[in-house]
């Protein structure tokens, strides 16, 4: 599970370079300190994929950490990537990893 996993985010990290939705400087601290889910009120939610998710995601599969089941991103990115040059190719990617980690017994 963790190397389908880790095969996921650095999917989803081509997919957000090939389409300009990368931040290559760091994100202000502040913005991570968000209660909001997503960070929406600090950050956009390419940045939260970015600099959360996917940092966060890492971190687990690197550490062998119990991994978590039942999330849905896929929904958010619909609403925030409908409209966005390249958003069905990262929409797409989430809902693969939505299903594959909904059904986790990890």
């Amino acid at each position: 599970m963790y190397q389908q996993l880790q095969a996921y985010l650095t999917q989803l990290e081509v997919l957000l370079r090939q389409h300009q939705l990368w931040q290559e400087q760091p994100i202000d601290a502040q913005a991570l300190n968000s209660t909001m889910p997503f960070c929406h009120d600090t950050m956009a939610f390419e940045q939260w994929l970015q600099f959360v998710f996917i940092e966060k995601m890492d971190a687990l599969v690197t550490h062998k950490l119990p991994l978590p089941s039942n999330f849905a991103i896929a929904p958010m990115a619909e609403l925030m990537f409908a409209n966005k040059e390249g958003g069905a190719h990262v929409i797409k990617l989430l809902q693969e990893l939505d299903s594959v980690f909904g059904q986790s017994d990890e």
